[in-house]
């Protein structure tokens, strides 16, 4: 998996993203188009203390998965971190990218926060999440799994 190198994106709208935005929406989801319109608009830029967009890319330079960080907007507290616009293209799935991806969000969410969480409804992204040490709950709100960070 040496080929794979994954980055800190400082500015999304400076790299090739229309790829990753049109395959997702093909498969019908949306939260890559989202993820373009939010930062277009200001709305989620990623660029808060405790926050970053990550991207994977190839040997080449082309983006093939990307995923955020946020403090989670739909809590409160302060210790509470959130998954964001995670999504890794067709064909550079069960590679270990995705896995790459989490893990450096995780080690990022550690420096700011107690627990992590997303949400999603999709049983491979289920299955995915739980290998990566993810309990399933809705314990926190519009969350579906949350991963205990405090003890790591």
């Amino acid at each position: 998996m040496g080929k794979y190198q994954v980055k800190q994106l400082d500015n999304l709208l400076s790299y090739d993203i229309k790829q990753l935005e049109k395959e997702s929406k093909d498969e019908g989801f949306r939260f890559v188009e989202r993820l373009v319109n939010e930062y277009k608009f200001g709305s989620n830029t990623f660029s808060n203390t405790g926050e970053g967009l990550f991207g994977v890319f190839t040997e080449e330079g082309t983006l093939v998965a990307i995923g955020g960080l946020n403090k989670d907007p739909f809590s409160n507290e302060a210790y509470i971190g959130r998954v964001r616009r995670f999504y890794v293209k067709n064909d550079h799935r069960r590679k270990g990218l995705g896995s790459l991806l989490v893990n450096r969000i995780i080690d990022e969410a550690k420096k700011y926060y107690h627990v992590l969480v997303l949400h999603t409804d999709t049983e491979q992204a289920d299955q995915f999440y739980i290998s990566l040490g993810f309990l399933k709950g809705d314990m926190y709100p519009k969350s579906s799994h949350y991963l205990e960070l405090k003890n790591k």
